[in-house]
């Protein structure tokens, strides 16, 4: 039976905002296995088990760069806040997004080989950016970027240099921003149902069959049951069925405005800092404990 930490409770519980209890019970049932653990609360307490699931755990920034039709965002991470407000590091991340709009890298490898001079360092952005680590004294990482150059329209919305959202348009510039706005605020993950990752749909089709079996109705309720919860899913992390955060009536769906609006969204990106990241935790009291006890063994 693998052995169930305190450690393990609180990052289940920093993740799901679930019970501490609960959060032990489903790490016991789950073996340890985290993600395990993290689907059984869902099946058990429902959505609000996932609602803290999306907290930042890194941080870093997110710039954009926009030339016409061609543009790109980029996130670059560091380790901590203070140094994500740094002007040395804003600089970097700006140059990075100039970079990759004008020269089009395939990954980040292409991204770091390409010419860049800041601050006496270079003169490769490789260069550079181990010039400000040793600078600013903290690591840090090019994580992603994204590029459009399909001839489309773009509109750029950055919620301080956390999140960030590109739109690739045909239409309406302010419907657009607001669009992008929308984005920031409820994170979609497709542009439409159809486009929904199939691994996302399988996981909450798994979810919603679980539920439905515990009530013990007739397997054609069952399966009406899992097939609503499906289509709700659908519609809540689809951009165009999601309800318009502006929405006057507080129904109107993202596709019903931009069509009012006699615009297309052709395709988006939106990058949170740290999304995914697992960012150390420091547990003060142990790292005590640890230095006292080395303290009596050298005594």
């Amino acid at each position: 039976m693998a052995t169930i930490t305190a450690s393990m409770v609180a990052e289940l519980r920093a993740k799901t905002d679930a019970p501490m209890m609960e959060c032990k019970k489903a790490l016991t049932e789950a073996g340890g296995d985290m993600e395990k653990a993290e689907e059984i609360l869902r099946v058990k307490l429902g959505n609000k088990a996932g609602k803290a699931a999306s907290r930042i755990t890194a941080e870093g920034m997110v710039a954009a760069h926009v030339d016409g039709a061609t543009g790109a965002m980029i996130e670059v991470n560091c380790e901590t806040d203070f140094v994500s407000k740094n002007e040395l590091f804003a600089n970097f991340g700006q140059a990075l997004a100039r970079l990759v709009a004008q020269h089009a890298p395939a990954d980040v490898a292409a991204l770091a080989a390409l010419p860049l001079s800041m601050e006496g360092f270079g003169p490769t952005v490789e260069d550079v950016r181990k010039g400000l680590v040793g600078k600013i004294g903290e690591n840090m990482t090019i994580r992603r970027f994204c590029r459009y150059a399909g001839g489309g329209q773009l509109a750029v919305y950055l919620h301080g240099v956390r999140i960030g959202v590109m739109v690739e348009y045909e239409g309406d510039a302010a419907a657009a921003k607001d669009v992008a706005m929308h984005i920031a605020a409820m994170k979609p993950v497709a542009l439409s149902a159809a486009e929904v990752p199939a691994e996302l749909v399988a996981k909450e089709r798994s979810i919603a069959e679980q539920k439905a079996a515990e009530s013990g109705k007739p397997a054609e309720i069952v399966a009406k049951m899992v097939e609503g919860a499906v289509q709700k899913y659908l519609k809540e992390v689809a951009l165009l069925d999601q309800v318009f955060v502006k929405a006057a009536d507080g129904k109107q769906t993202v596709g019903q405005f931009l069509k009012a609006a006699g615009t297309t969204v052709k395709a988006f990106t939106l990058f949170v800092v740290g999304e995914g990241i697992e960012k150390k935790q420091d547990d003060f009291a142990a790292e005590v404990a640890a230095q006292v006890a080395a303290a009596q063994k050298a005594a």
